[in-house]
């Protein structure tokens, strides 16, 4: 740690917002992770401008975190600055049928909020473990819904530091990529227009998702969700079952036998034994079928 840097990062911030040597597996929904050199949690836009400042005049690399559920930190860490966008960016406003909410509000609570306001559209995120940031900044989806059919606009930091609102248009949303992932931009919040329901119904529909993904998908055990992307005409899972690797370990990970498109920790995996695992998914897949699967899982620090 260099003291001087601790010190300047806990006068913008405030001491107890900026730890040392943080362990990432407490950070990401793998449960996976080596020590990253700064964890900060900023509480306010204008010390997120004051940190990414400081990160640039001293040359420090940083890295936007949210909920950590679609990451996987290698087991050396990080050698550079998290600063984690969640606990203190979650603003929730209701008018109409207009929400508008910071980057770090849990997507389960923002759907939450707009089941109890009559609010239909956001059901499909309401078991998305991630940010309404992250779900921005990947154009989340999930049972056919996504981002990009419910977004106005966001408001981002871009590379100058400089905060721009951008449009849904301007967003330029993919599947499962943005121009705020290919600019390495910060998300801070969001407006999503949403259309007037039956409370009643919406709330059957969240229940009835949240019974698929129980029944579906090894919500029991430590992951990142979907380890690999949709391939065109193709689904993930379905090749990897089909391809005999229901089940296959590597170490503590495992293609998990509920549903083979994750990979899950079953209690002592490292960064490594993941790593591993998916390369030798993509390399029998690709073997048997001639389909590259591409990560949808993101990587963090050294492998």
């Amino acid at each position: 740690m260099d003291k001087e840097i601790y010190r300047q990062f806990c006068e913008i911030a405030g001491e107890g917002c900026v730890l040392v040597d943080e362990p990432m597996r407490r950070h990401t929904t793998f449960r996976i992770g080596g020590p990253a050199d700064y964890l900060i949690r900023p509480e306010t836009e204008e010390v997120l401008r004051k940190i990414l400042a400081l990160c640039a005049e001293e040359k420090l690399p940083y890295f936007i975190l949210g909920n950590g559920s679609n990451l996987l930190v290698s087991d050396q860490g990080y050698r550079g600055v998290i600063i984690q966008i969640y606990k203190n960016f979650q603003q929730c406003v209701t008018e109409g049928n207009v929400i508008r909410a910071g980057a770090g509000i849990l997507l389960s609570r923002l759907s939450a909020a707009a089941g109890e306001a009559g609010l239909t559209g956001l059901e499909f995120a309401s078991g998305i473990p991630g940010t309404l940031g992250g779900a921005v900044f990947m154009n989340a989806g999930a049972y056919g819904g996504e981002m990009k059919d419910i977004l106005s606009w966001a408001d981002v930091l871009d590379e100058e530091r400089k905060l721009r609102r951008l449009s849904a248009e301007e967003l330029e949303l993919g599947y499962r990529t943005s121009r705020v992932k290919k600019e390495g931009w910060i998300v801070t919040g969001a407006e999503l227009k949403l259309k007037f329901g039956d409370p009643e119904k919406i709330r059957e529909k969240i229940e009835e998702l949240k019974a698929a993904r129980t029944s579906k998908q090894p919500l029991e055990y430590p992951s990142a969700g979907s380890t690999f992307k949709r391939p065109e005409g193709y689904f993930a899972g379905k090749l990897i079952m089909d391809a005999g690797l229901r089940g296959f370990r590597v170490g503590g990970a495992q293609v998990s036998e509920k549903h083979c498109g994750f990979v899950i920790n079953t209690g002592n995996a490292t960064a490594a034994d993941v790593r591993e695992l998916m390369r030798q998914v993509q390399e029998k897949v690709w073997e048997k079928y001639q389909v590259r699967l591409e990560p949808e899982v993101r990587f963090l620090g050294d492998f």
